[in-house]
């Protein structure tokens, strides 16, 4: 339930805090007090949009927080809309999403705004209403047709454009033979890269190795001025280790004047291998301005073309195959709307005879409901739900938008969620007694407080006669100065109730007989049948 609410810099409410009590809440208050920023208020907690014009004027944000007891928890949660930027949402102080903190809320409670009633009369919430009531889960009916959109486009994919296809597999066909007319492999551009450099520099390559076996190897050169001075040292005590580091390099260097000369031998200028080199990689060059910034990725491009081509090359085989998993989808898409629909029907003269029911402890005893199934673009789902409304005796069935007054179609809503009356702990109605008055305005304060033996109920309301049926009553009253205008919202004691219930009476609280009045209607909410849930 919700056991306190907080708002702060909301509309025209600087600040108010507001207790509430089990039972049936009432909110009341003048028109244009800002009973329906309470409300508004719930709505940004349960995760609605936020809009900076609402911030009061000359503040920086507002902020909603509210205190919920849930399953045996309670939390605390908390809504700061900014005057500018994004808003803001926590959960016993932490940093939470507005999903997050939506679905804590709608665990918790459930708001029927002003908009509810006018959403009543299309056939989506007719038919979210019927299914709720006979516990149909579409979710295998909305699976089923996913999968028949899914390989109905699979199936136009393959065979819905013939030349557009066939351009595609020339195309692919024409840059897979090209990439392997030319056989790349992934690290060919390094080698041949180092080939280039070999071949190109061929002649000076070999010249500076000649020069450098002359200054090593020819006569008099270096390996023989070292094999002399290791002779002129050898069996010399004192220049031994000398020696035999000098005879050491003289091997190193006998060993580096051999590899000199193999590498010298096996330099040998070619200008056509060059050619070819260059040519070569050119042509790699080009191929990967087409298809990768690297031939490793020229090469990736290449498996998934030779795959395309492949699909494409077997098309007839895919759309076959696709064809016959489509065939299994329509036939299990029939078996399972067929499934709903059937519960549907099945369903729709209880639910109408239940809300027919509740109706006539709603001052309509005559009246009849009926609610109509029929198949919309999906044979056998019975997707189109109807409410037909016949008020008055002799009168004959017809849609809600077309037979329903305010007042009626407040109270079909308020009968289906009697009904409906499973759900969060909590429920919020925003003027759900609109249009109506006098003993039907009785008779939805009984409904109202019938539908709170169980749970909280929390409704704005302009009548008396719903006030006085509420638990606990709190007053949203707007102040000015003539400068500045505050709402604030007071939670009444019993002889605050009198004077605001002979305020909503007659607009005069001082006024005796709407005093008297005001205890009348007090006294006969409490009586034997206040706490007798409406069925």
């Amino acid at each position: 339930m919700l056991v306190e609410l907080a708002v702060r810099n909301l509309g025209v409410i600087p600040e108010a805090r507001i207790p509430l009590a089990e039972g049936l809440v009432a909110l009341t208050g003048e028109t244009g007090a800002g009973k329906t920023m309470i409300v508004e208020a719930l709505d940004l907690l349960a995760g609605g949009r936020t809009d900076p014009g609402r911030v009061r004027p000359g503040t920086d944000e507002a902020v909603v927080e509210a205190l919920l007891e849930l399953d045996g928890e309670e939390f605390v949660v908390r809504r700061v809309v900014p005057s500018s930027g994004r808003s803001r949402a926590y959960v016993n102080g932490e940093l939470s999403t507005a999903a997050a903190l939506g679905e804590l809320m709608g665990r918790a409670v459930e708001v029927h705004g002003q908009h509810g009633q006018q959403a009543l009369l299309s056939s989506r919430h007719q038919r979210a209403a019927l299914d709720r009531f006979a516990g149909i889960d579409t979710a295998p009916l909305k699976a089923a047709r996913d999968r028949v959109a899914e390989l109905s486009d699979r199936l136009e994919h393959l065979t819905g454009d013939g030349p557009s296809l066939a351009r595609e597999a020339d195309y692919l066909r024409y840059q897979v033979e090209e990439i392997e007319q030319l056989a790349p492999e992934a690290d060919e551009e390094e080698r041949l890269e180092a080939e280039e450099d070999l071949l190109a520099g061929a002649v000076g390559h070999r010249d500076a190795g000649a020069t450098a076996l002359a200054y090593l190897a020819d006569d008099g050169a270096a390996l023989e001025q070292l094999a002399r001075a290791v002779g002129a040292l050898r069996d010399r005590e004192p220049f031994r280790e000398v020696a035999d580091r000098l005879q050491a390099v003289d091997v190193e260097l006998s060993d580096a004047v051999a590899e000199l000369r193999s590498l010298s031998d096996s330099i040998e200028p070619d200008d056509e291998r060059l050619a070819a080199v260059r040519a070569r990689r050119q042509a790699l060059v080009q191929l990967r301005r087409k298809y990768g910034e690297h031939l490793s990725e020229v090469l990736a491009f290449l498996d998934t073309a030779r795959i395309r081509l492949e699909e494409l090359s077997s098309v007839d085989a895919s759309a076959d195959a696709v064809r016959t998993q489509l065939a299994a989808a329509r036939s299990d898409l029939e078996r399972v709307a067929a499934e709903v629909g059937a519960a549907r029907r099945a369903a729709a003269p209880q639910l109408g005879a239940a809300v027919g029911e509740h109706l006539a402890s709603l001052a309509l005893p005559d009246a009849r409901v009926e609610v109509t199934v029929v198949d919309g673009e999906l044979a056998g789902a019975g997707d189109h739900v109807e409410f037909l409304l016949a008020a008055n005796p002799g009168a004959p069935l017809a849609g809600l938008a077309k037979v329903a007054s305010g007042g009626e179609l407040s109270r079909v809503m308020l009968a289906l969620r009697l009904v409906l009356s499973g759900g969060p702990g909590t429920m919020v109605f925003d003027e759900v007694d609109a249009g109506i008055g006098g003993a039907t305005a009785n008779a939805v304060g009984a409904a109202l407080a019938g539908l709170a033996t169980d749970r909280q109920v929390v409704v704005v309301t302009h009548l008396a006669q719903v006030a006085a049926f509420a638990d606990q009553q709190v007053q949203v009253a707007k102040h000015t100065d003539g400068a500045t205008t505050a709402t604030t919202v007071t939670a009444l004691d019993e002889d605050a109730r009198v004077v605001e219930l002979s305020r909503m009476l007659s607009g005069s609280p001082d006024s005796t007989a709407a005093r008297e009045h005001a205890l009348e209607l007090l006294a006969g909410s409490r009586g034997p049948a206040r706490r007798t849930k409406v069925r």
